[in-house]
């Protein structure tokens, strides 16, 4: 097959279609643009080992540089697409040029929610936490003895606060909802990892908000809450949630809603230009949701990469996760939308799994430092099969032996 594709956005999303297309015996054009300099690179290690020097800027690479040569594509660095003209079927890009496609994949990703600035957040020490930029930057005040204060009780907060302790700070967390992990996981599993963090030395301060910082200097070294606690600040890393990048989409007229709205092939309105990532809001179990994991760019990439040559491809994912935190994985296989109630299954001391449920139906599990439940759960997710509750609250009862349903 032959043509022009043009991919924006050079995360893990446009480049697992740029070399899927290949793969599938693609023969025309590919072009991948992104807006940040050098090569595309891995994001998840950047609140992990990459804060610790664990992993340099070379093992972040997604692919080598010899790989997009030999596979014959374009790899547009540093590039800011200004507007997309359906109607003669190219992009403008902010140098003047133009580029032109028979199929356009918006890999475009998403951006961190910002500190309001009546709350301080532009003070220099303020972080928000995406690009290996912001990586370089937070890396720059991670200092033994420092204190550290992270607002936001999410995954990426808590990771930052665990690197942070690894490294010697202070670490304060502020969730404003009533509990971490309030809006992605149960309270079983919230009620884990706020005793690890504890455990390790972070204070934490939920069902309160952060009302200020005072600056000095320009920097915000004191952080006030609502309640009128004082708390000392040297580096704020925010992680209070991403917002799509619906910028260009929406400027070209195409459907949004909380996202690219794309069909099951990661078609957009426009027939001839797809989503794929983090921007992209799809069909699943009869709603439209967006993800933000490396499986779902990887694997939502392909499917709109099979569209493209003309096959039968629909995305229906079983989606999985993991966070690192100290020593402890979870690993969450799943979406826990509109579970009804948990089953808690303790392996041992340090090893455990919550398993969702909507009434009879399994729907996902957190697994924590335990591996053999994130398989069986993927594979049973897979196969539409529901393990029986009161089975999975039993230790004493293998996972191969657990009673399983059909449920769809």
């Amino acid at each position: 097959m032959s043509g022009r594709v043009v991919i924006v956005g050079s995360g893990q999303a446009g480049v697992s279609a740029a070399f899927k297309l290949r793969a599938l015996g693609y023969q025309g054009h590919i072009a991948l643009v992104g807006e940040e300099p050098g090569l595309p690179y891995q994001r998840p290690p950047l609140s992990k080992k990459y804060l610790t020097d664990e992993a340099d800027v070379e093992r972040l690479h997604i692919k080598a540089r010899a790989l997009y040569e030999s596979e014959r594509i374009e790899l547009r660095a540093d590039s800011h697409v200004r507007s997309i003209d359906r109607d003669g079927k190219q992009i403008l890009l902010a140098d003047g040029q133009s580029l032109r496609y028979d199929h356009l994949v918006l890999a475009t990703g998403a951006t961190p929610r910002c500190l309001p600035f009546e709350q301080g957040g532009n003070a220099p020490n303020v972080h928000t936490f995406r690009t290996l930029a912001d990586a370089e930057r937070l890396r720059t005040g991670m200092k033994p003895g420092a204190s550290l204060l992270v607002v936001g009780g999410g995954y990426i907060g808590l990771e930052t606060a665990a690197v942070a302790r690894r490294l010697g700070m202070e670490v304060t967390l502020v969730e404003r909802d009533t509990r971490i992990l309030g809006r992605v996981a149960s309270a079983e599993t919230a009620a884990r990892f706020r005793a690890l963090h504890l455990a390790n030395g972070v204070r934490i301060c939920e069902g309160v908000e952060l009302k200020r910082l005072a600056h000095a200097d320009r920097n915000g070294k004191t952080a006030w809450l609502a309640n009128g606690i004082a708390i000392d600040a040297d580096v704020v890393v925010v992680g209070i949630g991403v917002i799509a990048q619906t910028g260009l989409a929406e400027q070209a007229g195409l459907h949004i809603d909380n996202g690219i709205v794309v069909d099951c092939g990661g078609r957009t309105s426009d027939p001839f230009i797809y989503a794929a990532g983090d921007c992209a809001r799809f069909p699943y179990r009869g709603q439209q949701i967006r993800l933000e994991s490396i499986q779902n760019a990887v694997d939502m990439a392909e499917t709109v990469a099979r569209s493209i040559v003309g096959g039968s491809a629909e995305y229906r994912p079983v989606p999985w996760f993991w966070s690192d935190q100290y020593s402890t994985r979870l690993q969450i296989a799943g979406l826990n939308l509109g579970y009804t109630h948990v089953v808690v299954r303790n392996t041992s001391e340090t090893a455990c799994s919550i398993w969702y449920y909507d009434g009879p139906r399994f729907i996902a599990v957190d697994a924590i430092n335990d591996a053999k439940a994130f398989m069986s759960a993927r594979q049973w997710l897979s196969a539409g099969r529901s393990p029986a509750a009161d089975a999975i609250a039993d230790p004493g009862v293998a996972l191969n032996a657990v009673p399983l349903s059909n449920i769809h």
